[in-house]
Order: structure tokens, then C-alpha cells, then sequence
């Protein structure tokens, strides 16, 4: 049948299932409104629990001063403090979710018979489902911490990067670093991207593929938590997934972050591997 396509007038494998329309399918979705809502809604969250609260940082003078203390400061701290509280969960659940639901979900809905039969290549319609969730990924990652300057800046105003450690980073510098660390977060996560798209492509159920993704994720935090064992952690995605805020000072650190982006993707190709051989065998019954 593919001899026989390809000799067909007029058709061209890399043209079917053009990318703007797999983005527009994806936009339209319910899922896509819900959790674009519940990103760009932390930041007013945590705008009204501080309000509620009190200023972080009130304690005594001997108290330690961390991220969540400076969170007040200027917008820029308050778009770091936004990030720091989200990398860990929050901006895993969205990762997942496009990752893990676009494959899963053709095959629940039985539709991804028919994408084949148009035909599209599969190898073409994993790369452009890829592509797309990569896409969404980015933009989800990228709106928490741009509603928090533009939040933080209504509810805090504008100004210097106040340090933790004492000192503070310019505003533009801030921003340049910030954009650094948010960056940094996208991929830290392509690892979890990678396990969910991988799990999307062996199951008909996207809440497994889902859930299965956000749930590794999860044990490699509580693995992390144990120090017992020592350098093997280092192995964890999520050892590494906080080491943007070496940035975040006057003279910023980048091995951490060098090593953490080497595990990352590491994981995030071996799993995409895995995806695409899986699929270009498996037995398309739904």
C-alpha cells in the first residue's frame, strides 16, 4: 500500500498532517484551556496569600533568608519565587498531560486508525504530535512565570533582583537570568516529556500515560529526598531540576545545570527512541 501511495500524483508524505493543523487541534481542546487557566492563575494565588499572610520574611533577624522570603521585593522576585514553587509539580502536570494524551487519546478516541489509512506516514505523524506538544510545553512553562512579572510588577513594581544571599541583580540582568532558569526548567523536563510521549505510544488510556509520567516523576522526588543513596541520585532528572536558581546570584554557577540538562536529555532521547520503535511496529487496532 505505501508503494502504491507514494506513486499516487500529488502526494507527499511530509505534507500530511501539517503541523499548524495538529497545533490547532490541540489549542481547541478543553484540557489546553483548563490548565493555561490554572498556570496563569498561581501567580494570583500567591499575589493573595501574601496579602492574607503577611510579607514573607517577617521572622526574627537570626531566621535563614531563602527565595520565598525576597518574594515581595520587585516583580522580578516574585516571578523567581513563582517558578521555584511551580518547577517541582505544577509545570510537571502540563508536560505530561500534552505529552502523554496525544497519542493515547487518537488511539482511545479510534481515530488513529484513520490518520494512518489517510495515509500518514507514521513516523510523519509521531514527529509532527511531537512537535506540537513540545510547542504547548514551551508556551505552558513560559506564561506561569510572564503573568507573575506582569502580576508582580501591579502588586510589587519594578526593580532590582533581590538576593537571598545579599546583593541584588539589576533589572535587566534579572531578566536575562530569569529567562536563563525558565529555559533551564523546559528542559529539565524534557525527561518526564519523553517518558509520558513514550507511554502515550504503548497504551489506549491517556490518563495512564499521564499518570504513569507524573507518577515516576514523583518517586524520583522522594528518591532524591534519600540521602542513603548518595552519588546514585545524581542519575535523577529531578536531582537536578532546582539548579537554575545558581543563577540567580552575582556570579552565576553553571555546572550544575550543565549536568542537570545532560541527564534530562539523555532520558528525553533513549525515551523518544523507544516511542518511535515501538510505534513503527506496533498493531494499529484502534
Amino acid at each position: 500500500m505505501s508503494t502504491l501511495t507514494e506513486a499516487a500524483p500529488g502526494y507527499r508524505a511530509r505534507h500530511t498532517l501539517p503541523l499548524r493543523v495538529e497545533a490547532v487541534r490541540q489549542l481547541k481542546r478543553r484540557r489546553t484551556m483548563v490548565m493555561a487557566g490554572l498556570l496563569a492563575a498561581l501567580p494570583l494565588v500567591l499575589i493573595a496569600a501574601f496579602a492574607v499572610g503577611g510579607t514573607p520574611g517577617d521572622g526574627g533577624p537570626d531566621d535563614r533568608i531563602t527565595l520565598m522570603d525576597t518574594a515581595t521585593a520587585s516583580a522580578a522576585n516574585f516571578a523567581a519565587t513563582s517558578l521555584f514553587v511551580s518547577a517541582g509539580f505544577l509545570l510537571v502536570v502540563p508536560v505530561a498531560l500534552f505529552h502523554g494524551d496525544t497519542v493515547a487519546s487518537e488511539a482511545n478516541w479510534s481515530s488513529l486508525r484513520y490518520l494512518l489509512a489517510a495515509p500518514v506516514p507514521r513516523t510523519r505523524l509521531l514527529w509532527s504530535k511531537l512537535a506540537v506538544a513540545l510547542g504547548f510545553s514551551a508556551a505552558a512553562v513560559l506564561l506561569l512565570p510572564l503573568v507573575a512579572l506582569a502580576a508582580g510588577t501591579v502588586a510589587y513594581g519594578w526593580g532590582p533582583l533581590e538576593l537571598p544571599t545579599g546583593g541584588s541583580l539589576p533589572a535587566g540582568t534579572a531578566l536575562a537570568r530569569l529567562g536563563l532558569a525558565v529555559l533551564y526548567v523546559l528542559v529539565s523536563l524534557l525527561a518526564t516529556a519523553g517518558l509520558a510521549f513514550w507511554l502515550s505510544t504503548r497504551t489506549d488510556a491517556p490518563l495512564g500515560a499521564v499518570g504513569g509520567a507524573v507518577g515516576l516523576t514523583i518517586v524520583g522526588n522522594v528518591l532524591d529526598a534519600v540521602t542513603a543513596l548518595g552519588d546514585w541520585r545524581q542519575v535523577l532528572p529531578t536531582h537536578w531540576q532546582f539548579d537554575w536558581i545558581d543563577v540567580l546570584q552575582p556570579q552565576a554557577e553553571w555546572s550544575g545545570m550543565v549536568q542537570g540538562a545532560s541527564v534530562s536529555l539523555t532520558y528525553a532521547l533513549v525515551f523518544t527512541a523507544l516511542a518511535f520503535r515501538h510505534f513503527s511496529r506496533k498493531d494499529i487496532v484502534s
